[in-house]
């Protein structure tokens, strides 16, 4: 399910950085919205197989605070990078998140 995810999210950060039309954008931020929808919710259901049903708990609450923080911060850092120069680096921005999660999700599963 989060490949699927991560492959939506590429897909439409892809259709954002095409310059077609406005309508292609918008079904580009609703392609990333449906493929963020099943990542934080396998990544939570997963977590006893990866770390164990002992440590899970305190996993999910290191998830949890982690996604809240992320949540908090994200947003007023792209603020930051657009107003400094340009809202047009969006496409970019995600797209190195995407490299972020897509890279530590492939380390973790690797380490199963």
């Amino acid at each position: 399910m989060v490949r699927i995810g991560q492959s939506i999210l590429l897909a439409g950060i892809a259709l954002l950085i095409l310059p077609i039309s406005r309508l292609t954008a918008m079904i580009g931020f609703v392609a990333i919205g449906v493929g963020c929808a099943p990542v934080y919710p396998s990544l939570i259901h997963s977590t006893p197989d990866h770390f164990g049903a002992d440590r899970s708990q305190a996993i999910i609450g290191v998830q949890m605070a982690s996604a809240y923080l992320g949540t908090c911060l994200m947003p007023p850092l792209f603020g930051l990078i657009a107003a400094a120069l340009s809202v047009r680096l969006m496409p970019v921005f995600l797209l190195i998140l995407l490299a972020v999660m897509f890279v530590t999700h492939e380390q973790l599963n690797r380490r199963k």
